[in-house]
């Protein structure tokens, strides 16, 4: 497999942060925001909004987000996009909503493109426990993470072929896989285990590699990475247990 494109000036979030103006990273910046609405939908949702109310507020955040020069203010230094992302919907929930309300616009705004019925769907999976808004976010923002490298993990194993391989294996890619053991793996790949080992070891080294890139996308320097994914596992620990 080819390694993965982590060469850190390249990322989107650093180019955001870089241009703060320009079609360039206002494209960079839609595109982070289609891979990470439904954390920030969970949390207005979590908020106390309805359906509906949630759907209004999390477009029209974009809206606002992408129209308007809220990158101006910005510390490139330490800005890490999901710390942008919350800390600039707060600030538009507490303070701008009703503004919006007055000078809305005719017609739904679908600068993002929303699916609300899995979003609600997903949202209704959600433990129903006191988890606050801000845990909630950090919650999804950790398993949207994860869920993305998985998928592009997949679409390469696709590409390359190897789907079947892949689907057989997903779930010895955990280190603390228990039901499903290399020997029987082997037995239906027509492998021996220890090539099924080395096919394993290869793919949680892609995929380590792949989330690498992920994170490097939504850092704005690259010694945050190590540290955004010691946060993100703790997330993600705390989550499962």
């Amino acid at each position: 497999m080819p390694p993965a494109q982590n060469h850190f000036g390249e990322t989107r979030w650093s180019l955001v942060l870089a241009a703060q103006s320009g079609d360039e990273a206002q494209l960079a910046l839609a595109e982070l925001c289609e891979l990470y609405w439904y954390p920030l939908y969970a949390f207005v949702r979590r908020s106390g909004y309805s359906r509906e109310e949630a759907e209004d507020l999390t477009q029209e955040y974009f809206a606002r987000l992408l129209e308007k020069n809220w990158l101006a203010n910005v510390d490139r230094a330490k800005g890490r996009f999901r710390a942008f992302l919350l800390a600039t919907l707060k600030h538009f929930l507490a303070n701008e909503w009703r503004r919006a309300q007055t000078e809305k616009r005719g017609g739904k705004l679908e600068l993002v493109s929303l699916d609300i019925n899995q979003a609600e769907e997903r949202y209704h999976r959600e433990p129903a426990d006191s988890l606050s808004p801000d845990l909630l976010f950090e919650r999804r923002w950790a398993l949207t993470i994860i869920e993305n490298v998985f998928t592009a993990l997949r679409a390469e194993m696709e590409a390359a072929g190897k789907l079947n391989l892949f689907e057989t294996l997903k779930d010895l890619l955990s280190p603390d896989a228990r039901h499903f053991s290399y020997a029987e793996a082997g037995v239906r790949l027509g492998m021996s285990e220890d090539a099924v080992k080395m096919t394993v070891y290869r793919l949680r080294k892609r995929y380590r590699d792949l989330l690498r890139a992920h994170i490097a996308a939504t850092v704005s320097t690259n010694a945050e990475i190590d540290q955004e994914i010691r946060e993100l596992f703790r997330v993600f620990s705390s989550s499962a247990s």
